[in-house]
């Protein structure tokens, strides 16, 4: 008895062990949905419908984009975090849904540090400080002094409450002692044209959205967050030159899944899109975003996301801000 009935378990394990290898090689045996958290047209959606488009034969099934725009990214994060942790719904993270949003809103019904499995950081995008060619300063040094000199007399737009120009900007006035007022929008989009159009003299804005206008000279770059100057904008210094490298971040746009997502999915996925974006002409068409390729492993994603997500809850914290 007793031998028949190790018998029974040996092959149930062994039953168990290939069922497991054969579901891991079968991964994906039908499309997996990628939920970009915000409306079409942005950074984030570009970035992930490049990847998709490219990935089938890699991943060895169709990547589906699908836009869940609202709450500032985290009605789409919340549908990643709340998937079935099977790596058929993964979701495209920002620092925005990870880091500055959850900074912000304890009340959010993700945790960007224990609800998610980071993948694979695919590109980051240089963030840049801009100005309507109205304001009494057209470099670096001019635009810090006019601040120091007017406290409170200038604003400044931002894509709304709790996103990365928002806390990137508070950040910045934290480092530096300025103090200009926030004025929030429903969107970057709706921010930068008020900008472009002088209601607002001042954005915190991703690059790839405000560079048209820099070009037509609608707009005054000042400051970039950036590793080194970047070759559209040479005479712009980083903020790490002007002595600020706490706010020179920028800003990222990775995969993840939910929490639980088996290691050989995670890898599996973190795999395909490595070799998607290594191939030349996707790497191009991000580049040409104005966003740089990482292509970092899942533990340096999650790494990041920490560190950006601490920074931000610091900066909440420092300049007592909430929503409003």
């Amino acid at each position: 008895m007793l031998h028949r009935r190790i018998l029974l378990a040996c092959a149930a394990a062994l039953a168990a062990t290939c069922a497991s290898a054969v579901w891991a090689q079968a991964y994906p045996s039908k499309p997996v949905r990628l939920v970009v958290p915000f409306a079409p047209g942005g950074t984030t959606d570009i970035v992930a419908r490049v990847v998709a488009e490219k990935i089938g034969p890699l991943l060895g099934q169709t990547l589906i984009v699908e836009n869940k725009a609202g709450g500032g990214g985290s009605v789409g994060a919340t549908e990643t975090a709340r998937a079935t942790p099977d790596g058929y719904a993964l979701g495209m993270a920002t620092v925005s849904t990870t880091a500055a949003n959850p900074a912000i809103n304890p009340k959010l019904p993700y945790h960007p540090l224990t609800d998610f499995t980071p993948i694979i950081n695919v590109a980051a995008t240089p963030n840049v400080i801009a100005v309507h060619p109205s304001f009494p300063a057209r470099d670096y040094k001019g635009f810090v002094a006019e601040l120091k000199k007017n406290p409170g007399k200038h604003s400044y737009a931002s894509s709304g409450t709790g996103g990365i120009g928002h806390l990137q900007m508070e950040l910045y006035k934290n480092l530096s002692g300025t103090f200009v007022t926030h004025i929030p929008y429903r969107g970057a989009g709706p921010a930068l044209n008020d900008t472009v159009a002088g209601q607002v003299p001042i954005i915190f804005d991703n690059l790839p959205s405000a560079l048209p206008f820099i070009k037509d000279g609608r707009l005054i770059p000042i400051v970039v967050a950036a590793p080194q100057r970047l070759t559209v904008l040479p005479n712009v210094p980083t903020f790490k030159e002007v002595g600020l490298e706490g706010v020179n971040r920028m800003a990222y746009y990775g995969v993840l899944g939910p929490k639980g997502l088996p290691a050989d999915v995670v890898a599996k996925v973190a795999a395909a899109v490595r070799k998607t974006v290594e191939d030349p002409g996707v790497k191009k068409r991000i580049e040409d975003t104005g966003s740089l390729p990482i292509l970092n492993t899942p533990a340096q994603f999650a790494s990041q996301i920490k560190a950006e997500y601490e920074v931000y809850k610091d900066v909440v914290e420092k300049q007592k801000l909430k929503l409003d």
